[in-house]
């Protein structure tokens, strides 16, 4: 971001496509996968592995597109377009149970460059802190109090298990919102993948795209990003910039 130019620009017209006669920052929402955690090349490798032993095709990239659907819906969707079939629930839940375990031998990733003093920052400007992830894994689910110890709190996580309709439905912010107690003009979204782009912005939360994975600027920009910034360190170093 080359200065307060950009973002005042990025804001204005924020505010002109929703209407919103001014932006008053008090909840930032993250996404937890390829935003918190370094955690993507893992999912795109149990992805691959664990749909190739059902017979199912997901290319490698495929999992940063599919990124912020809940996996029983991604499961569906590939079964419908390439087995020309519907799953029931019970179906593509063990499909992805398989998946999970697949992505468990991973190990552990690690956080995001720049997370942990990003969110102490915006701590300090008094903001909540909220995570609203489409995952439903419960090894990384489990560990965010643990990890960010006195920045994250179990009652402002909304995860796969708290809607019915992930992103890129609006639903997961929706409810991320009312957890935090705000309006969407007092909402900053952090996101790094189209599908949680659309959601947040179907909300009509401002959306930052941080793009910390293959696809291109472009694809951020035209899911909705309000700015795109190449990582977490680059949103660290220019978060002053809000205020």
């Amino acid at each position: 971001m080359k200065g307060h130019n950009e973002l005042n620009q990025a804001i204005n017209q924020y505010l002109g496509k929703y209407g919103f006669g001014h932006f008053s920052p008090k909840a930032v929402l993250f996404d937890m996968d390829g935003v918190l955690y370094d955690s993507m090349p893992n999912h795109a490798i149990s992805w691959h592995k664990a749909m190739a032993t059902f017979g199912l095709e997901i290319p490698y990239d495929g999992a940063y597109r599919y990124e912020g659907m809940r996996g029983v819906e991604t499961i569906k969707l590939l079964a419908r377009q390439q087995w020309q079939r519907e799953l029931s629930d019970e179906e593509a839940q063990h499909m992805y149970d398989v998946k999970s375990q697949f992505f468990r031998k991973q190990g552990a990733p690690r956080k995001m460059y720049g997370i942990t003093p990003l969110m102490q920052q915006i701590k300090e400007e008094g903001l909540k802190i909220g995570i609203v992830t489409g995952s439903g894994q419960h090894s990384l689910l489990d560990q965010l109090e643990t990890a960010f110890k006195g920045l994250v709190h179990r009652s402002l996580i909304v995860t796969s298990y708290d809607v019915k309709h992930g992103k890129p439905a609006p639903d997961p912010y929706l409810m991320g919102m009312e957890k935090a107690q705000v309006e969407p003009w007092q909402t900053i979204v952090v996101e790094n993948a189209p599908l949680g782009i659309r959601a947040a912005t179907a909300a009509h939360c401002f959306t930052v795209g941080v793009n910390t994975g293959p696809l291109p600027n472009e694809e951020l920009i035209e899911a909705g990003a309000d700015l795109v910034l190449p990582s977490i360190n680059s949103l660290n170093k220019n978060w002053r910039k809000f205020f």
